[in-house]
Formats: C-alpha cells, sequence, structure tokens
C-alpha cells in the first residue's frame, strides 16, 4: 500500500514539476535556438529535465559505468535495449549530445511531447514505410550536423528484462554515414515500475553500462543484419556480466 501511495505523489510532482520546466525549455529555446544550430543547449537542459527524477526518487539507485567511453567530440550512432520508460530517463543522465529516435506517439505526451519537438528529435511511424524513410533521412541530416543519433533497435519494450531481437535500422544507418555505433546496456529499470503502468513496485538498484564504441573498420565487411547481430551479441554479453551470470 506504502508504494501505491508513493507513486501516486511521484508521478502528480512528475507533472507538475513538468509543467513548470517545460517553461524554461520553451524560454530557453526563444533564446538559443537562432544560434545554437544542433540544440546543444536545448538537449542538455532535457538531460537535466529527464535525469532529475532518477536522482529524486529515493527508491531507485543507478549505477553508471563505462561514460568515460564517451568521446563527446565525435559523433555516434547510438543504440540500447528497452526495458521500460525510465530508461530514458536513465539514459538522459549519461549527458552526451544526441536526438532521439522516437514513434510517433510519445509527441501527444503533455510537455514531454512538446519537448521533443522543440529538440528537433526523429519522430517514426512505426506502421509507415514512408515515415521509415524519412526517419534514416532526418537521421543523416543530424548526423551531418555533429548530433549522434540514439535508437532502440528492438523497436518496442522487453518487459521482463530479456533482449529482444534487434531491427537493423540503426546498423543501416551507421553503414550509410561511416558512424561509430556506441552500444549502451541498461537493467533493472523494468523492476523499478510495472510493465504497462506506473506503480513504483520496491527498491530497484539500475545500472547502465557504455560499452567500447564499434568502429567503422571494425563492421566495413558486414551486411547491416550481421552487424545487429554482433552488436546485440555484445550487448547481451555485457548484460549477463551486470547481472553477475
Amino acid at each position: 500500500m506504502g508504494y501505491v501511495i508513493f507513486s501516486i505523489f511521484f508521478w502528480l510532482f512528475v507533472v507538475a514539476s513538468s509543467v513548470i520546466i517545460f517553461i524554461g525549455a520553451l524560454l530557453l529555446w526563444l533564446f538559443t535556438a537562432p544560434f545554437d544550430k544542433r540544440l546543444w543547449l536545448q538537449h542538455r537542459y532535457s538531460c537535466f529535465w529527464g535525469s532529475l527524477y532518477i536522482r529524486l526518487n529515493p527508491f531507485w539507485k543507478l549505477q553508471i559505468e563505462g561514460a568515460e567511453k564517451i568521446d563527446h567530440s565525435k559523433v555516434y550512432v547510438a543504440v540500447s535495449n528497452h526495458q521500460s520508460m525510465l530508461d530514458i530517463l536513465v539514459i538522459h543522465s549519461l549527458f552526451f549530445h544526441f536526438k532521439w529516435v522516437s514513434k510517433k506517439e510519445n509527441l501527444y505526451i503533455p510537455f514531454v511531447g512538446w519537448n521533443m519537438l522543440l529538440n528537433r528529435y526523429v519522430v517514426i511511424d512505426r506502421a509507415s514505410r514512408k515515415s521509415f524513410i524519412r526517419m534514416m533521412r532526418d537521421c543523416r541530416n543530424h548526423i551531418k550536423q555533429r548530433s549522434s543519433i540514439m535508437i532502440f533497435p528492438e523497436g518496442s519494450r522487453s518487459f521482463d528484462g530479456k533482449m529482444r531481437n534487434f531491427k537493423e535500422g540503426a546498423f543501416r544507418l551507421a553503414h550509410q554515414m561511416n558512424t561509430p555505433i556506441l552500444p549502451i546496456v541498461l537493467d533493472g529499470t523494468w523492476k523499478a515500475i510495472s510493465g504497462k503502468g506506473l506503480l513504483i513496485r520496491h527498491r530497484t538498484a539500475m545500472k547502465i553500462r557504455v560499452l567500447d564504441p564499434v568502429m567503422p573498420e571494425e563492421f566495413g565487411n558486414l551486411e547491416p543484419r550481421e552487424l545487429a547481430g554482433e552488436v546485440r551479441g555484445r550487448m547481451e554479453s555485457a548484460l549477463k556480466e551486470m547481472r553477475g551470470a
């Protein structure tokens, strides 16, 4: 019962604070967008916004490993496994510059979706082939402008912590743009809240580990499907290691 009451108050706080924080995001956009073409400051503010709730929740503890492997002067196609809606908040805690690739439904979330628009994140309609083509074009343009891309190659959450098969889009993009792949492995977020709800279930230790980047010279001879399997294998091995398996 205690977790139910805490969950209600926590999410009410998230909603109320999002109103205020979004106003700050809008003001920042108005003053910086004309000269900050990559919207670096806007995304940095979004990282603060997202990571804030991880830090403030007393039931969540986040352990970050390998953040030093991110070279902030480089551009990556970053890929992460996907266990929970909290993954977005956890990844924001890394504070490096990227553009999310997100399903269009997230745009309908008040304040959060509007902030996505301010950041010019990439949106995809998963039921539309034309949308996929447009998404790949937008990602290529962002990479040319020196912004990394962040993709969940599983496509949707796993709900049980098991890693699903990877779709090829992120790896095709890395091939096309000759861009390093940055694998990021998450664990524990699926335990933190109920899979399809908002109930904070119990005290949870969440982990995020940044793996060594996969450089273009390593995957130049691999097809996107083979590359997806190779990167997934590395990430699954890291996930087992994180769990002590």
